[in-house]
């Protein structure tokens, strides 16, 4: 998972501070690096990038950069594969041919047989990042079909495996966006007054600055933007399927971004009514007193599978940040007081997206450093904890501990993500098997592990169902979500 963000727009005398800006509302997506790469009206390509956030890469160093920019590519980098170095880091270029510049969000999947392909090409590859082979496959099909955009981006689409939003900018040809055939990772586009043309990750980088949302890119489809400003569109892929990442709502994406036709905010709303719903279930012989909670979910998504007596809970807290919206939802179905017990660093990085170099013990002091409690919410209560996933387990034993130093008397903890019982290799840093503390274990053992009364997760299917009404709201057919990580079963 990374961010990307795309410029054309001629002009826009502001483009490398929109690009800048338009990283920095999708920093969320990415902490190991950043970087933009500019093409001026004669051409000419000019790449800045370092380590760590887009503040500290970008301070007092963006005017002194081209001048009368045409486009523009910037990134944000949350590394999954390869290692962490300025080499790895985006944009990355090559001269061959005419001058290519490319930022990628995903995971290519099929490495070696792409290495053996560049290989009898006589490519060379200089790092172990899978954008660096996705950028010589480009530049080496783009060399053989002569600029034609739509056959090379299909024939690229052949080739790979995995998932894949691309932004590449040609040198004295135009910019160019494509989208796996399944849609797994997110992209959009927007355009300003001036009929320039913006990409992005996530639509809160278009709605951020001066461009106007106008839809995402489609799973297969590439849009050309030539030199001269035309816009050109078409779906490539043999039978496309729109089934974008499930993690992207439950935790990746901004609350105010739209992936999708699904509003992120709306999908938590829903996953917290769903988790309430686990607990509610046990009580819908009580009409008089939940009939109005009962409205609030269709008849399908009423299964009670909890042993948790709802009138047991003395307050609802959420693991900040991403899980306020699930806890709300859950508290007002309950009609349980909601507070903020825990308080968080907020100049600690995300935990979730921390580097996998990092071994657990780092992990578990960066959530000692990143958490505290207000000690008159937890103690002598029935506290339900609410958070966005349960991964490895640290950051739950650690939240658990902190509930009980602070007095707790029983501690419930619930989960909007379905169990994560295997890896990702799409995007996702979901590691190995083994460090998965669902992984061959049932909820009881789990709440056992973590040192809790009881551990409980919403439902994967009641999930993929409740968005894809959300999306058929808004015109848009969903074929389903990414979701090995849940069911493995892969997409692709």
């Amino acid at each position: 998972m990374c961010g990307i963000v795309g410029i054309f727009d001629e002009n826009n005398h502001d483009l490398k501070h929109d690009l800048v800006a338009g990283m920095t509302y999708i920093q969320h997506r990415g902490q190991d690096s950043a970087g933009i790469s500019m093409v001026n009206t004669c051409g000419k390509i000019q790449i800045h990038k370092g380590m760590g956030l887009v503040s500290g890469v970008f301070s007092n160093k963006i005017d002194g950069l081209l001048r009368e920019n045409v486009m523009g590519l910037g990134h944000v980098r949350y590394s999954t594969r390869g290692t962490l170095t300025i080499e790895e880091a985006q944009p990355l270029y090559t001269s061959h041919p005419y001058g290519l510049s490319l930022v990628h969000n995903g995971n290519i999947t099929n490495i070696q047989e792409l290495q053996t392909y560049l290989v009898e090409n006589q490519r060379h590859i200089n790092t172990n990042s899978d954008s660096e082979i996705l950028l010589h496959v480009i530049a080496n099909e783009l060399a053989k079909k002569f600029l034609d955009m739509n056959t090379t981006i299909e024939d690229v689409m052949k080739l790979l495996k995995g998932s894949y939003s691309v932004l590449l900018t040609i040198s004295g040809v135009g910019m160019v966006a494509f989208r796996d055939p399944q849609g797994i990772r997110p992209l959009c586009y927007g355009m300003s007054d001036s009929n320039g043309f913006m990409f992005a990750s996530e639509s809160v980088a278009l709605t951020g600055t001066n461009y106007t949302f106008v839809r995402d890119v489609a799973p297969g489809e590439c849009i050309f933007i030539s030199l001269d400003g035309k816009y050109h569109s078409k779906i490539v892929a043999e039978n496309p399927r729109r089934t974008p990442c499930l993690f992207e709502y439950i935790y990746f994406a901004r609350p105010d971004s739209v992936i999708d036709g699904i509003s992120v905010y709306k999908a938590r709303e829903k996953m917290g009514a769903l988790l309430g719903n686990k607990i509610l279930g046990n009580f819908f012989d009580n009409a008089q007193t939940v009939s109005k909670r009962r409205a609030l979910l269709s008849h399908k998504y009423r299964k009670p599978v909890t042993d948790i007596d709802v009138t047991d809970i003395d307050v609802v807290i959420p693991v900040p940040e991403t899980s306020r919206t699930y806890a709300i939802c859950l508290a007002e179905l309950l009609g349980i007081p909601y507070r903020e017990g825990f308080i968080k660093n907020r100049y600690i990085a995300r935990t979730f997206i921390m580097s996998n170099h990092q071994d657990n013990n780092h992990r578990s002091k960066m959530v000692k450093m990143k958490l505290n409690t207000i000690t008159s919410e937890f103690k002598d209560k029935n506290v339900l904890i609410v958070d966005d996933s349960i991964v490895r387990g640290t950051t739950s034993r650690e939240l658990v501990r902190l509930a009980k130093e602070a007095g707790a008397k029983k501690i419930w903890l619930s989960s909007a993500a379905p169990p994560i019982r295997y890896p990702n290799y799409l995007g996702i840093d979901i590691p190995r098997q083994n460090e998965l503390i669902a992984y061959n274990k049932s909820e009881k053992e789990i709440a056992t592990i973590l040192g809790c009364d009881c551990v409980f997760y919403n439902d994967l299917n009641d999930i993929c169902d409740c968005l894809i009404e959300l999306a058929s709201e808004k015109g848009i057919r969903l074929d389903g979500f990414e979701v090995s990580c849940f069911d493995n079963k892969k997409t692709i």
